[in-house]
């Protein structure tokens, strides 16, 4: 895989696997945008990506809940690279609450980053993209099973698969690929910070968690030209967990 000349934007950016991504990218030799809320994070990170690939790696703060600020980030990485070639929504959000505890607002927050955002990066997309370029959207096997007190992070994954077909069925007419991804258990603060599984109400078992870089590798290949057969498709990444009884 190559992305030479290529412009990649990726949301979330400064967290974990944003930035196991963005590496990827990196040493196939992509122009990376890195998005993220967080500023002091989000120059850390594009730091630590460049340091260690010599890439051209470019931080810009961005709130993906507001439509303004996407067009924002999308309208400066055309006009700093005239191009836009793939897009990664990784950017995610979750909360802990039993359903009976949660207010309208806790599902607004929860679908603001984890659906709108991404609605609001394939909207600027397709109007600036070319044909050839790609959208991955990250979801999560909570879009399938999932557990107690995540039902706005659950409900927000499942309708970020049915965007992702609705999308894809737009994007081919215009040459634009949009598939999903759906991570298991990974090894992230995310994970571990999960009151579910700190309580032993969800089991994890250490075969069953996978690296930053297996979704890394994963996502890259849906946005290379080897994958240019694949639309509108959902890719499982979490070992075989799901597969078992």
């Amino acid at each position: 895989m190559d992305f030479t000349d290529k412009v990649v934007v990726i949301t979330g950016g400064a967290g974990g696997i944003g930035m196991a991504i963005a590496k990827k990218f990196a040493l196939l030799h992509a122009r990376i945008v890195l998005i993220d809320i967080n500023q002091d994070r989000l120059i850390l990170a594009a730091n630590k990506i460049h340091s260690e690939t010599n890439a051209e790696v470019h931080p810009f703060l961005c709130d993906i809940s507001q439509d303004s600020s996407v067009k924002d980030a999308v309208e400066d990485t055309i006009k700093r690279w005239g191009r836009l070639d793939v897009v990664v929504n990784n950017a995610g959000l979750m909360s802990f609450k039993p359903i009976e505890e949660q207010t309208l607002e806790d599902w607004q927050k929860i679908f603001n980053v984890d659906l709108f955002g991404a609605f609001l990066f394939i909207k600027y997309a397709f109007k600036t993209m070319k044909p050839g370029g790609a959208i991955v959207n990250v979801s999560s096997i909570h879009a399938f099973e999932t557990e107690p007190m995540v039902a706005p992070y659950a409900a927000a994954k499942a309708a970020l698969l049915s965007l992702t077909r609705s999308a894809a069925i737009e994007g081919k007419s215009k040459g634009i690929r949009v598939n999903a991804i759906l991570p298991g258990a990974i090894d992230t603060p995310m994970l571990w910070d999960n009151p579910n599984v700190k309580a032993g109400i969800e089991k994890i078992n250490p075969e069953d968690v996978g690296t930053p870089e297996d979704i890394a590798e994963a996502i890259a290949f849906l946005s290379s030209d080897a994958a240019k057969f694949i639309q509108g498709t959902t890719l499982t990444i979490d070992g075989g967990r799901m597969d078992r009884l």
